[in-house]
């Protein structure tokens, strides 16, 4: 969704709210796609605060299907995003990169609003997401789902001080 910023310049002071509905049905993070389970909508208001600098607050409300860190079952993540930028339309995109401050949601006079809420999702998303605190994940070796199942699979751990006495078993074993 791209809203079109030059309305707001025409004098110092003007304030403009808007409610809008997320046009993106998934999320693009650095380890993966996740599906949008929720979203609600994203209100933002928007002022001139003069000099060609505009401050933008807003909140957005959306949940996400993450994968669990142990077990890869689907996970609705909720969250709850609270958007605060000053926006210096003074600056070029070269003024930008030069100062570490790249603003990709900003397109000439165009905000995009996904992209808006994407940067704060990445800053948002948890390390790890578990199903529940106790789960048991997945057999290293099966691939079974140790949350809804079990295994027949030897998950004992050898000492490796032993390995060399292992191996020499292994040599006299008959086939």
């Amino acid at each position: 969704m791209l809203i079109n910023l030059t309305e707001l310049f025409t004098r110092d002071g003007k304030e403009k709210s808007y409610t809008l509905h997320l046009d993106a049905e998934t999320f693009q993070m650095p380890d993966g796609v996740y599906d949008v389970a929720d979203a609600g909508p994203v209100r933002l208001h928007l002022l001139n605060a003069g000099d060609r600098m505009l401050v933008l607050s807003g909140n957005a409300k959306l949940a996400l299907m993450i994968p669990c860190s142990r077990c890869l079952e689907l996970v609705k993540v909720p969250f709850s995003l609270t958007l605060d930028r000053a926006l210096d339309m003074n600056q070029t995109d070269e003024d930008r990169v030069k100062a570490l401050d790249e603003q990709p949601y900003l397109q000439g006079y165009n905000l995009d609003v996904d992209q808006l809420v994407r940067d704060e999702l990445l800053l948002n998303v948890p390390m790890k997401v578990l199903c529940d605190e106790d789960c048991k994940g997945i057999c290293n070796r099966c691939g079974a789902n140790l949350n809804h199942e079990t295994c027949d699979c030897d998950r004992s751990v050898p000492d490796p001080r032993m390995s060399v006495i292992q191996d020499i078993f292994k040599q006299f074993k008959e086939v």
